[in-house]
């Protein structure tokens, strides 16, 4: 899952950056409202955690900017501990959920989650497909009840298809999912991380859609 931290504090930005990035999530950090906006409109994020009290342009602006442009990226807005009426103000504006600052990080990891769950239309924790198992929260994946050991990169690429069973992604999208702006893209990454999957959790989990991409069908 690609995500957007939108943070001017540089501390908390590399405290936020750093714990997610162990999650594996794919990030991309940028420190004003201006960035903020130029990230949306010319990447496509699954979730993005946005600061309301932001330089250049006000975290509410961009989020009123994004929900009239019709976007539908899950926003988990920051805002500080004592000010009810910043969070009041934000999931008028359009959020889906807040976190409170200073972060407790197990919280916000949570949120998190529960947020990328809720946008992918499932309500349970835990995807289950065929013989297959996966947990999010803790990374646990069985196959026919036996424990599978995956690598970061085939975590992403397996967490992005089996949260939306039945949809296509192109080999584009998924990397997208797996890069943040710095990182050097290989051309046949997200073939290698499939045929590894493929071995892992067998033939019939990803299929194939020629000439699109790759999807896990539905049940």
């Amino acid at each position: 899952m690609r995500l957007l931290l939108v943070e001017d504090d540089t501390m908390i930005g590399e405290v936020v950056l750093d714990l997610l990035r162990a999650e594996h999530y794919a990030v991309d950090w940028v420190k004003d409202g201006d960035m903020a906006d130029t990230a949306l409109q010319t990447q496509t994020y699954d979730l993005v955690l946005l600061d309301l009290g932001l330089p250049r342009k006000d975290g509410l602006e961009v989020l009123r900017s994004m929900r009239a442009r019709k976007e539908l990226t899950p926003v988990l807005v920051a805002t500080a501990r004592d000010v009810k009426e910043q969070r009041i103000a934000g999931l008028d504006a359009g959020a889906d959920d807040y976190v409170l600052k200073p972060y407790d990080l197990d919280e916000l990891l949570a949120r998190i989650r529960a947020l990328l769950r809720r946008s992918a239309g499932r309500a349970e924790p835990v995807f289950e497909h065929g013989g297959v198992s996966v947990n999010p929260q803790t990374r646990e994946v069985l196959a026919d009840g036996k424990q599978v050991s995956l690598s970061a990169r085939e975590w992403a690429v397996l967490e992005a298809l089996i949260a939306r069973p039945g949809i296509v992604l192109s080999r584009h999208q998924l990397e997208e999912k797996l890069y943040s702006w710095k990182d050097e893209v290989n051309s046949n990454a997200v073939e290698v991380y499939i045929h590894g999957l493929r071995k892992k959790l067998g033939a019939e989990l990803i299929q194939n859609v020629r000439g699109l991409g790759y999807m896990v069908p539905k049940l």
